[in-house]
This record gives structure tokens, sequence and C-alpha cells, in this order.
């Protein structure tokens, strides 16, 4: 999952740290996966500060030989988007203006093709159970946050230089759940309904993805 106590992320409409909304997913999706046999799924919780925090997991990750790479996070926006709001007495930050989930995979990634596959099954099983994804990415208004669209039916973009997916040695996607800078979409993000929708997604996108070998070693 993506970012540490020390570096929260992005701070939601209501002032909660995205690594709080990250840790309930990806528990949330770690026993989905689990209960429905992936056995060896390990949840990748790391410390420090960004970058050192990036490399450690990515050295997790590649010790551990996996054959998937899923890092989880929620969706804030360009500072400049940002309007002011008070929310329980206290100052925040909020954009309505943009919403929705987005897959991305690095192309520098030594098995894209196979990271692009399964970034592909995840936006389908979210697209599948009514989710949209984030189109502002494809926006010039971005600048250099904009981001190449490889599949305008199921949100997948190229983040070419991202650490987590580039220097992963496996099949690696970072999935942005939803904005937590919308509110609306930032109190979705907080329920156990959302969650069980979004882990239920990505559980049936690694079946997918899996199923040839499935059929023949069973259960991983």
């Amino acid at each position: 999952m993506g970012h540490t106590v020390e570096s929260e992320g992005a701070i939601s409409a209501r002032n909660v740290p995205e690594f709080v909304f990250n840790l309930h997913l990806a528990k949330r999706i770690e026993e989905k996966l689990k209960a429905d046999g992936f056995a060896e799924t390990k949840l990748l919780l790391t410390e420090g500060k960004a970058k050192h925090s990036l490399l450690k997991r990515v050295a997790a990750a590649n010790n551990l030989r996996a054959d998937l790479f899923l890092s989880i996070h929620h969706d804030s926006v360009p500072n400049k988007f940002l309007e002011d709001w008070e929310f329980e007495g206290k100052k925040s930050h909020f954009s309505d203006r943009f919403s929705g989930y987005s897959v991305f995979v690095s192309r520098y990634n030594p098995e894209f093709k196979t990271s692009l596959s399964f970034a592909e099954l995840i936006g389908k099983e979210m697209k599948a159970h009514g989710l949209d994804y984030a189109k502002q990415y494809t926006q010039a208004i971005m600048g250099r946050h904009q981001r190449p669209l490889l599949n305008k039916e199921t949100g997948v973009y190229s983040y070419d230089k991202l650490i987590v997916l580039r220097k992963t040695r496996m099949a690696a996607a970072l999935l942005e759940a939803g904005s937590i800078i919308n509110r609306d979409e930032e109190l979705m993000m907080s329920s156990p309904e959302r969650r069980d929708i979004i882990s239920s997604s990505v559980t049936a996108a690694v079946k997918e993805f899996c199923e040839p070998r499935w059929g023949i070693l069973g259960p991983l």
C-alpha cells in the first residue's frame, strides 16, 4: 500500500491523511484475496519518508519474488484546484471538480505488457461495478500531472517514472481508488460498502489474471 505514517500522502477534505484510507482498503483487499484462495498475499507496510519508503517497498516486493504488485492510493488534485472551507472548526481544502478511480502502469517496468493486462482487468472490474474513472489526467490543465491514457474504456494511464512501478521486477500497477479531496466521494471512500466493491473488483481481476495457472496449480 502507498505512503507511511511519516509520509501520509494527501490530506482529505475532512483532514484525514491518505495513509488511513490506504490502510483500511489494503487490509480489506488482503482479507478478500486470502479468503478467495490467494494465501500468499502480503500487505507491505513500510516506514520512513517518501522516497526511502518507496525503495524499501520495491526491495521487499522483489525479495518476495511476487507475481503481482499492486500499490493502493487515494487521489487528490494539484494545489491550484483547491478551495478553502471549514470542517468541524478546522480550516481545510476541497475540490469537488474531479472524482473517480484511475489505474497506472509504467512502460519502463520489465513486465509492462503483463502489467497493462492486469491494470486493464482492474479497470474493467471497477467499471462493471458502476464506478467511473478520473478523466482529468488527459487534460492540459493538469500540467506536469497530465498522463497518457492507455485505455479509454477502463481508465488505465501511463506513469512511467514512478518508482514502485518502474523498479519492481514483476507485473505492477497502482490504483488510485477514488478522490478524497472531493467531499462527496470522500464519504463514499470511507464506507465499508465502497471498500467491499473495490476489494471485490481487485480480487476478481487477480482471479482472471491468474486463470490459466489457477486451473493447473489450484489456489496460490
